[in-house]
């Protein structure tokens, strides 16, 4: 366990399990499962992950005048001007498994950034506005924890409306055990039809 008293092992700590609180979410789910558009953004689990290992692998590599050492395998920037949603779907020729694999090694190379600079060390961000792009490990750290633990949060919610899976964590579901869930919905509709 990290010690949670130095500032950059806590902020390490929470990065790498919204890493794999992220990948957990694609557990025992099939190919097209993983894909399948789950809202009416096109928001679905797939996407997500290679949506967050491309932002680790451009917070934790240019920004830091670093290149990850496939970066064939990212999508370039150039993709953008044509799909701006380039990074949120899994594209013909990418597997579920491929991705995941990509994702833990995009891990490993965002690790190393981490554990060689200090939580100070200077950074510069090319993609965000003149002015702006200036920060530090630290700050990358928090924005990419807060991204990462903003789309967990929405692997949750899919999850939970494709199988009824749920859960914070593999080893932590922080979720009660035999509750009787048709029973509380039916308790806050309840609730909820009384403001109709």
């Amino acid at each position: 366990m990290a010690d949670l008293s130095d500032a950059k092992a806590a902020l390490h700590l929470y990065l790498r399990e919204n890493r794999e609180d992220l990948i957990w979410k694609l557990d025992g789910l099939s190919e097209r499962d993983a894909r399948m558009p789950r809202t009416a953004t096109g928001t679905n689990l797939l996407g997500i992950i290679k949506h967050c290992l491309n932002v680790e692998a451009g917070y934790f590599g240019p920004t830091f005048g670093r290149e990850f050492p496939t970066p064939g395998e990212l999508v370039p920037v150039r993709a953008f001007d044509e799909d701006p949603q380039a990074d949120w779907y899994a594209s013909e020729d990418e597997t579920k498994d491929g991705l995941i694999d990509l994702y833990r090694r995009v891990g490993v190379f965002a690790d190393q950034t981490i554990d060689q600079l200090p939580l100070d060390a200077p950074g510069q961000v090319p993609w965000w506005r003149p002015g702006r792009q200036d920060v530090t490990l630290q700050r990358i750290m928090i924005h990419v924890t807060c991204d990462l633990a903003r789309h967990a949060g929405h692997a949750d919610v899919i999850r939970e409306q494709h199988d009824s899976a749920i859960g914070l964590r593999q080893d932590n579901t922080n979720i009660p055990d035999d509750y009787d869930w048709s029973a509380y919905v039916a308790r806050l509709t309840k609730l909820a039809d009384r403001f109709a």
